[in-house]
């Protein structure tokens, strides 16, 4: 049975930090890509980060970049989202996925699981 669980939403100040954790379970796709994507109130759930399942590429929604950076541990079977320069826009619940294949999308069609979602608010 595969799992996402994450993990390190909260409440911070616009300019402020988070490190978001997703820990994962189920052998077979521990090396697939995974991405984080985030749904504010009203709106659609949208792409934000992703990486490859090796972990050697990454790729941005325009919003975040500079400011966020995804990264992957095999080892331990987690992904991380550190959130600097938080504005009160990247107000929303955040979700881990993990895709189809060892590369990365950006199309919430193309991840096969998802985590219960984190909540991150920031106030300005």
């Amino acid at each position: 049975q595969v799992q996402l669980d994450e993990s390190g939403g909260g409440l911070v100040q616009a300019g402020g930090s988070l490190r978001l954790s997703c820990a994962f379970s189920g052998v077979i796709f521990m090396n697939y890509g995974r991405a984080w994507f985030r749904q504010g109130p009203g709106k659609e759930r949208e792409f934000v980060a992703a990486i490859s399942g090796g972990g050697g590429s990454t790729d941005y929604a325009d919003s975040v970049k500079g400011r966020f950076t995804i990264s992957r541990d095999n080892a331990i079977g987690t992904v991380y989202l550190q959130m600097n320069s938080l504005k009160p826009e990247d107000t929303a619940v955040y979700y881990c996925a993990t895709s189809k294949a060892r590369s990365y999308f950006r199309s919430v069609h193309d991840y096969l699981y998802w985590g219960q979602g984190t909540q991150v608010t920031v106030s300005s």
